[in-house]
């Protein structure tokens, strides 16, 4: 595979990705898509491969069976420790995007959460999934076509409501500190870049929304988001957390995405 826009050091992996994908789907292939990390903002220790794959019709369950099962093969847990990533591989319907609707169907996703599933034969049926408008979002803004046309070319563009609505969606999962609880580090990142979204309308590596989140944070919520943004950076395992600092810069940081959220949307309507 030849391309200066992705790190070379995952080329054969994606090459083994996309035999498997394509070895599967070659009847209703419409294009395979890498985006996330690997393109904006440079992969991480525990950062995953992202592709978007596109088809023309819904796959029948005994072809996602074996899809699913064969993706195992080309994926491995996060941070193994050697060459290869951890996958994250979406398919989509073309009919269930273009036109677009919110939230659209995704016909399957694949990541290493799933692998204990997968081997006990566990597979999700197709769902609507309001974290598309994201997703696509993200393919179309940063993402490069490994087969296939370019994604700004064959997807709709998400309207702002709809982005709006995904990311108030994503918002609303962390509630109480059960819902962050281990996973204290993801999320403070996560919610600097909804942050970066919600004012900007773009999707930004997590160490650049943070670094922007962090000049518009009162000075008691810094040092968490900073020592969030240090830790991602440099590969540290989640580590023990101030847990009551964790909870006040969740709390303060929905409260101001929602009011944005909400400004927008009486700006911006449809």
């Amino acid at each position: 595979m030849e391309s200066p826009l992705f790190p070379m050091d995952i080329a054969g992996q994606l090459d083994r990705a996309r035999a498997v994908i394509e070895r599967h789907l070659a009847d209703t292939l419409v294009a395979i898509h890498l985006y996330g990390s690997a393109l904006d903002g440079g992969l991480k220790r525990y950062s995953d491969i992202d592709l978007l794959v596109t088809v023309r019709a819904r796959l029948p369950e005994p072809l996602r069976r074996d899809l699913m099962r064969d993706l195992l093969a080309v994926s491995v847990p996060v941070d193994s420790g050697g060459p290869w990533r951890a996958l994250e591989v979406t398919v989509v319907a073309l009919e269930d995007v273009v036109p677009w609707r919110h939230p659209a169907t995704r016909e399957l996703q694949f990541g290493e959460w799933l692998r204990q599933d997968l081997l006990a034969g566990v597979v999700e049926p197709p769902i609507p999934d309001h974290d598309l408008a994201i997703l696509l979002t993200k393919a179309r803004q940063h993402g490069v076509a490994l087969s296939g046309p370019p994604a700004a070319s064959l997807l709709d563009a998400v309207p702002p409501r709809d982005f709006r609505a995904a990311l108030a969606d994503t918002l609303a999962q962390w509630n109480t500190e059960e819902d962050w609880e281990g996973d204290e580090r993801n999320i403070l990142l996560a919610l600097a870049r909804i942050w970066y979204s919600a004012a900007t309308g773009q999707i930004a590596p997590k160490d650049v929304a943070a670094t922007w989140t962090l000049e518009r944070l009162p000075e008691p919520h810094r040092p968490t988001l900073a020592a969030a943004r240090a830790a991602y950076l440099e590969g540290e395992q989640e580590g023990p957390v101030d847990s009551e600092r964790v909870a006040a810069f969740i709390g303060y940081a929905r409260a101001e995405i929602a009011s944005i959220l909400a400004e927008s949307a009486l700006r911006d309507p449809e």
